[in-house]
């Protein structure tokens, strides 16, 4: 997991092919006329999701994972709070993986919470449980996948 601000992603841009032209996305857009939806990149490579959730409290918000897609969480409206969990320590599944929307469900409860702000981003790999949606009232966000490289 990685936790960081907009004006400093050159260092994590290098992780991956993609995330830089995710970033110059962001940096680019005006977030504020776009609809909630889904914004595709470069197709099912590399995609971004823009919803309005009403956020959860803790004990509500699930541990999730995925395999296939690197996620990169960017509030846009709101603070989130986000639970994380190392997911070689994940030991109780709700919802077993479902390989079509590449996400799988844990009783587990995260170890460490994390707030996160406008113009702030956090990285969740694979090997990252991760509790998103946590907060107070209505949170405007965005959702990048990146696709795991083979």
């Amino acid at each position: 997991m990685i936790l960081d601000s907009l004006n400093n992603t050159e260092k994590v841009e290098r992780l991956h092919p993609l995330f830089k032209k995710a970033f110059d996305y962001i940096k680019a857009t005006d977030f504020s006329k776009l609809e909630d939806g889904k914004y595709e990149l470069e197709g099912s490579r590399l995609f971004i999701s823009v919803v309005t959730l009403t956020g959860k409290d803790k004990k509500e918000a699930a541990v999730e994972t995925h395999k296939k897609y690197i996620d990169i969480q960017l509030p846009l409206l709101g603070v989130e709070k986000i639970g994380w969990k190392p997911g070689c320590e994940l030991q109780e599944v709700s919802i077993p993986y479902d390989e079509e929307k590449d996400i799988a469900f844990y009783v587990d409860r995260p170890t460490a919470y994390t707030k996160i702000y406008p113009g702030q981003f956090a990285v969740y790999f694979p090997e990252d449980g991760h509790a998103p949606g946590i907060g107070e009232g209505s949170i405007r966000k965005m959702i990048v996948k990146v696709q795991v490289e083979e």
